[in-house]
């Protein structure tokens, strides 16, 4: 791995963005989890958030590598209350972390990082994938 020295600001600034965007969704999750209308729906739910666990910890490494630092992780987002507004803010939060995990990767300073946002970036499409389903299913 590169080491701090190496890297620009830019790329340590965006993983610190996916790193905020992960926390957030590992706590909402949990909560939207809880609101699931049964239990198949909620046993995914958390497999997602199982995924945004790893996204996180994976990140979390790069960041420390490429900064020398150790990210500090704190809720930005509050999560919707209710779960059709829960399932519709992950949809469309996973959407749009799709684009943006391939923009780190296509401008990542290793092919370990490109290969890792790569990774996540397919995870957050199939997560979208499943949110929008449920999304159908309680409508």
């Amino acid at each position: 791995m590169y080491s701090y020295y190496r890297t620009n600001q830019a790329e340590i600034d965006q993983i610190a963005k996916a790193l905020a965007g992960e926390y957030n969704a590992i706590q909402c999750y949990e909560q939207m989890a809880n609101l699931a209308k049964n239990e198949e729906e909620k046993k995914q739910i958390m497999e997602i958030r199982n995924d945004e666990i790893n996204h996180y910890q994976t990140f979390a490494a790069i960041y420390q590598s490429l900064s020398g630092m150790q990210y500090n992780p704190k809720q930005t987002e509050e999560c919707p209350g209710d779960y059709f507004s829960a399932l519709t803010a992950a949809f469309k939060d996973e959407q749009e972390t799709v684009d943006f995990y391939l923009d780190i990767a296509e401008n990542a300073s290793s092919p370990y990082i490109r290969k890792q946002f790569k990774r996540a970036s397919a995870d957050e499409q199939n997560h979208a994938v499943w949110f929008l389903y449920y999304f159908i299913q309680n409508k």
